[in-house]
């Protein structure tokens, strides 16, 4: 079921890339504008996954035909073949998302779709410092700036509804879940829940240590 504020996360996520590098792009964005970004994110997002499958299935290929003269060249192969094939699914997925489009289009024209992400958006760029910090503090073994541009938005997205938008603790990592398997590689869902929940305790300890 598709909800306000669902639609609105989508949005947000698929502009916010764009938004945190021009900042001034918020302050002139209206309901259009946002829908633009977002359509045209997915569109490069889409396009690009799938020209560098297309890149590894033709490396694998030219490997494959030099395998039955040495060995390496076959388990290479595998490996190449492996992530092409990997990349596909996820630029399907990807279409699949995209399929979904017309109805989000026709919900992003509400007004309580466009409060909440344009209120997504500014709590991003006026807290970002605070929500970086907060996600690399709860990082294990990898840095924020290894993420994808999308994973990083949906973290800190949740990150900032749980943080700032008095947003439930688990509705916000419920929908990043989601998020992220419409958005990520598979898998990555696993990894965005780890991290959130790490930052939800955090957040709880910290709570507790103030008694607010």
């Amino acid at each position: 079921m598709i909800t306000a504020r669902r639609v609105a996360r989508e949005l947000a996520l698929l502009s916010a890339d764009q938004v945190l590098r021009q900042p001034k792009l918020l302050d002139e964005s209206d309901c259009r504008s946002l829908i633009l970004m977002a359509v045209r994110t997915l569109a490069s997002d889409v396009r690009d996954t799938l020209e560098q499958a297309a890149t590894e299935l033709g490396e694998s290929q030219r490997l494959l035909r030099h395998s039955e003269f040495q060995l390496p060249h076959l388990e290479k192969a595998q490996v190449v073949l492996q992530d092409a094939l990997q990349r596909a699914e996820k630029g399907l997925n990807k279409i699949g998302a995209a399929l979904d489009l017309p109805e989000i289009l026709y919900f992003a024209h509400q007004d309580e779709v466009q409060a909440y992400a344009i209120a997504l958006l500014r709590c991003l760029q006026r807290h970002r410092a605070e929500i970086e910090d907060l996600v690399n503090r709860s990082m294990v073994d990898w840095q924020l700036e290894r993420l994808t541009h999308l994973d990083r938005a949906i973290i800190e997205i949740a990150v900032a509804e749980m943080r700032y938008l008095d947003v439930a603790k688990q509705v916000a990592i419920n929908e990043a879940i989601e998020l992220a398997k419409r958005y990520s590689d598979q898998g990555s869902h696993r990894f965005i829940n780890g991290v959130l929940r790490r930052i939800s305790e955090a957040l709880d300890t910290a709570q507790a240590a103030t008694g607010n």
